[in-house]
């Protein structure tokens, strides 16, 4: 995240910068607490899940160093095992269960 940025705001330009994607809307699904990263890796930290729409852009991989590059997959078909967050995201758009945040 940049300063001043909301959840929403750092997920479009994160998918700007990465795949060239550019999202108009994305709300915020779920937090998640990486506990089996940090029992496997010692390294604990929190994500943010988001759900958007993809319309159908090209997608360019614009971080070859860091990305071998993209595949599509049913989220009920995802090639395993993935990480953590991954995990915890996919489970929260299956089963609905959306942050809510607090007024």
């Amino acid at each position: 995240m940049e300063a001043g940025e909301t959840f929403e705001q750092t997920a479009i330009r994160e998918l700007q910068e990465e795949t060239g994607v550019r999202l108009d809307a994305v709300t915020v699904i779920g937090l998640t607490n990486n506990l089996a990263t940090f029992a496997a890796e010692g390294l604990h930290s929190i994500s943010v899940c988001v759900y958007a729409r993809y319309q159908g852009q090209l997608i360019t991989n614009r971080e070859p160093d860091k990305c071998e590059g993209w595949h599509w997959f049913e989220p009920t078909a995802l090639p395993q095992p993935h990480f953590d967050a991954s995990e915890q995201s996919i489970a929260c758009l299956l089963t609905k269960q959306f942050y809510q945040p607090t007024a």
